[in-house]
């Protein structure tokens, strides 16, 4: 009597506990009763009847992905390896269990597509110059695709743009022909300025005679400072003229 009352009160504890189910905080648990889609469980202490129902698990935490490297080709043919990092989470477990047999394969796969597609759209200056713009372009793309599956890809970030060293050595020439575009323009610069700075200094020499007297005797106070053993004493033409004109009347 003992034994049929035990037997059964055991089958039905170990049918109790074999359906009890522990979920998470940052779990939930897609349900389905004979195949069929029946809830998504919250966390907490759940029951799921043996047979009848099944319950897979989906993460809901921030899922940190690593691109593989890829080989782009850029819009000006150059051959570029270049790998990234994909941020994405389930933001509906339901399509993520559903709508994709595996969605972290999914989304990696088609992160390694998208990159190469958004990448070969643009030179290889842009990639190297506008990598937050780039970034941008490839996490907008990679979340229009991914929402049918219920994931969000909320950022995505370029890590390398490998080149070959014949690519390096060129775009060393190129920075270095850039540097010494820009000092022959800032030296032209300086040259137009100076010689804006002299004839407005001629205009004022020009209409005040006396200027010219000043910087005469500033020249002559300059050369006595110097220690040079020979001075040349510059003397204007206007001083010398007077004495021009009675030399040749005394010889007229």
């Amino acid at each position: 009597m003992v034994t049929g009352i035990i037997v059964p009160a055991a089958i039905i504890l170990i049918v109790v506990l074999s359906s009890l189910r522990v979920i998470p905080e940052y779990e939930r648990g897609v349900v389905f009763f004979l195949g069929r889609f029946q809830s998504v469980y919250e966390p907490g202490l759940k029951i799921v009847l043996p047979v009848v129902q099944q319950m897979v698990r989906v993460d809901l935490r921030t899922v940190v992905m690593d691109v593989p490297p890829q080989d782009v080709i850029s819009r000006d043919n150059v051959t570029v390896k270049v790998n990234a990092v994909l941020y994405f989470r389930v933001v509906d477990p339901q399509k993520a269990i559903i709508n994709v047999e595996n969605y972290y394969a999914a989304t990696s796969q088609l992160a390694q597509t998208t990159l190469r597609a958004v990448l070969g759209k643009h030179d290889l200056d842009e990639m190297l110059a506008e990598r937050e713009k780039l970034n941008l372009d490839i996490q907008e793309s990679v979340d229009q695709h991914t929402d049918a599956w219920g994931i969000k890809v909320s950022n995505v970030e370029i890590k390398h743009i490998d080149l070959n060293e014949s690519m390096i050595r060129a775009i060393a020439r190129q920075a270095e022909a850039e540097r010494e575009r820009r000092a022959k323009i800032i030296h032209a610069e300086g040259e137009l300025q100076a010689s804006e700075m002299l004839a407005k200094a001629a205009a004022v020499i020009a209409q005040q005679p006396q200027a010219l007297t000043l910087r005469y005797l500033q020249t002559l106070n300059d050369m006595s400072s110097e220690a040079s053993s020979t001075i040349v004493f510059p003397l204007p033409i206007d001083l010398i003229k007077p004495l021009l004109r009675d030399s040749l009347r005394e010889g007229a």
